[in-house]
């Protein structure tokens, strides 16, 4: 019986090498010489430190236009709060989403039955197995989920047949 997964993972070497080049490119930019600014990756978590919360905003811009350059979809990020740390400096983590939320998935599933179509889908941990008698199927399956859950970056894999 065909089968694939929906899932939701970031291409992590690629997000650490957008981070390393964020890095390279503030060390060598004017704006930001004898500054406070960098970016690091630690666990699937980017800090960014600036001096004030414009700076960040600028960090933020360049990380976001590496990650796109790299093609990382940048609906992976979560930022957090910007948190005051000592001196004048200023912090703030953002996450890098990997899997998909008990809430997504449910989500997900509801809109497979839903649809009428003969599949069936299964939540399996931060994955979501949809299996189906024909491949056509499963095709109008990825594409009703494109189209439907717009917020989430899906991708399909372990399709099997």
């Amino acid at each position: 019986m065909p089968s694939f997964d929906t899932v939701c993972e970031p291409n992590l070497p690629e997000v650490k090498n957008a981070v390393e080049n964020t890095a390279k490119e503030i060390a060598t930019r004017f704006d930001f010489k004898g500054t406070a600014a960098a970016v690091e990756l630690k666990d699937k978590e980017i800090t960014m430190i600036g001096d004030a919360e414009f700076q960040l905003v600028q960090v933020e811009d360049i990380l976001r236009a590496k990650l796109t350059k790299r093609s990382v979809d940048v609906r992976f990020l979560d930022k957090g709060d910007v948190q005051k740390i000592g001196g004048d400096k200023v912090k703030q983590v953002i996450k890098v989403k990997s899997g998909i939320e008990s809430e997504q998935a449910k989500k997900i599933t509801r809109i497979i039955k839903d649809s009428k179509l003969k599949v069936q889908a299964a939540i399996q941990g931060d994955a979501v197995r949809i299996t189906g008698a024909k491949r056509d199927d499963l095709q109008a399956a990825m594409a009703l989920i494109k189209k439907d859950v717009p917020d989430m970056p899906l991708s399909f894999n372990n399709f099997r047949d």
